[in-house]
């Protein structure tokens, strides 16, 4: 994979979740545009370099263990600690745990862009964008929320 191809896996993450936080602006959710691009961005650039450290033989030259997977494992469990960060409990339940599971799934979606299954990133991103919008009508219709 050349630079310019790490750069654009990048950039498609960046705009699907950004995608993903207009939604979350729309709503006047604390986390929106800018929160849900830049997790996106990072957790396709930590996959992007993982991946380009093994396409330049990084690993076996100098005896470290690089692989995307560890680097991957890592992003799922760091990102648990900012979606924490986004729940509250108020005196009736908690609040900011559907803005907390999007965050966790712009981070995947940034790993899908940063391994380059775009199709997968695509339409995972459409899926949560009917999940957060569709659903919310439903819920509306169903008198639960």
């Amino acid at each position: 994979m050349s630079e310019y191809e790490a750069l654009m896996r990048v950039i498609l993450a960046a705009g699907l979740g950004g995608a993903i936080g207009i939604e979350r602006e729309l709503q006047e959710k604390g986390a929106g545009l800018r929160t849900h691009a830049l997790v996106s961005l990072g957790a396709a650039l930590f996959t992007v370099l993982g991946v380009l450290l093994l396409d330049m033989g990084f690993a076996e030259e100098s005896n470290v263990l690089t692989d995307a997977s560890r680097i991957i494992a890592g992003i799922v469990g760091g990102i648990g600690f900012l979606g924490g960060a986004l729940v509250f409990r108020g005196e009736d339940r908690a609040h900011g745990l559907t803005t907390a599971a999007g965050i966790w799934a712009v981070t995947g979606i940034g790993v899908a862009a940063g391994l380059g299954t775009y199709v997968l990133a695509v339409g995972v991103t459409v899926t949560v964008l009917v999940i957060l919008y569709f659903l919310k009508l439903f819920e509306r219709l169903m008198g639960t929320r």
